[in-house]
């Protein structure tokens, strides 16, 4: 429970800490849903059920939003692998080693 007690419409500080809270728990609520839905290790998303990274199936953005206060829509958009400027070598994906 969160109650905002400052009325003032001039540098309501306590009003902007609220709704950066109720953005920041949204953002959170986002990131595990679309942690959770990707089902491999990848950079700095590891999970200790699937260790390896898999680029058959998981070699794609995951775009998400909420679309109510707990309910996250995933959707997925290409990785783009050539660069846009010939100067530049193209990278491979490749597993981090540590």
């Amino acid at each position: 429970d969160l109650q905002v007690t400052d009325c003032s419409l001039i540098w309501n500080t306590d009003l902007m800490e609220t709704l950066e809270l109720d953005n920041l728990l949204g953002q959170a609520l986002v990131t595990i849903v679309g942690a959770e839905n990707r089902a491999e290790s990848r950079g700095a998303h590891a999970r200790d059920d699937l260790k390896d990274r898999d680029d058959q199936q998981w070699l794609k953005h995951t775009v998400a939003w909420r679309s109510d206060r707990s309910e996250v829509t995933l959707d997925y958009r290409p990785v783009h692998m050539q660069p846009m400027d010939a100067d530049v070598d193209h990278i491979p994906p490749m597993a981090r080693k540590y």
